[in-house]
């Protein structure tokens, strides 16, 4: 079998019965392989932005996917960056469960947590962070920057997205790679969660307030 990466690609796309099999068509032209697609915005004017994960043969360059996909009417790539791992929309349940199972155990309950949520997401790490004084480091996905010891006076008191080019507090391990970042407390407790995609794209609105709902849910399970 040929070696391919994986692309998360996301597009603009018109919400009209026969355009994702266009795309998919498209796609397929230039060997793409569809993995998942997940709408994550439905915008005015009968247009979605759609997450979509693509592999393709490592012979294959990812401009040919960006102009294959620009040949299907109405359809615009916002952005491309490779991505690793798989997309689990539907992880958050058994994550809820875990959390649910681990409350009195919170370091536990956030290993699991920040387990899952990069698939469902799709984010590149997680951090947890208890800010009650001097923040520190709950816990943290495998690709999450180090922890430098560094306690950043962290100003999160509901789900946004964080701009390291005009928030002096954030790190600048978060920001690397052109980095996009967002945040939410976790209601109820001492804890903030920040999510960050490397390389981007950026968070959508619908996208911070599901994290934001995140955030609600599972500070109401620990409290």
């Amino acid at each position: 079998m040929e070696p391919t990466m994986s692309f998360l690609i996301r597009v603009q796309l018109p919400d009209l019965p026969g355009s994702l099999g266009e795309l998919a068509e498209a796609i397929g032209l230039v060997e793409g392989n569809i993995q998942s697609v997940d709408v994550v915005q439905v915008l005015p004017e009968q247009m979605v932005v759609d997450d979509i994960v693509v592999h393709l043969p490592k012979t294959t360059m990812a401009d040919s996917l960006i102009t294959a996909i620009q040949t299907v009417d109405g359809a615009e790539v916002d952005s491309i960056r490779p991505f690793t791992g798989t997309v689990d929309r539907r992880g958050q349940v058994s994550m809820l469960a875990d959390i649910a199972a681990h409350k009195n155990k919170i370091p536990k309950a956030m290993e699991k947590m920040v387990a899952v949520i990069p698939r469902s997401m799709t984010a590149s790490w997680v951090i947890v962070l208890d800010v009650a004084e001097n923040s520190t480091r709950v816990a943290a996905s495998l690709a999450a920057p180090e922890d430098d010891g560094s306690s950043p006076a962290v100003d999160v008191t509901a789900a946004r997205v964080l701009n390291p080019d005009t928030e002096d507090w954030i790190p600048e391990s978060w920001a690397l790679l052109d980095s996009t970042l967002a945040a939410t407390p976790l209601t109820g407790t001492n804890m903030v969660m920040v999510v960050g995609r490397t390389g981007g794209p950026s968070f959508l609105a619908s996208e911070v307030e599901n994290l934001g709902n995140l955030g609600r849910i599972v500070g109401t399970i620990l409290t």
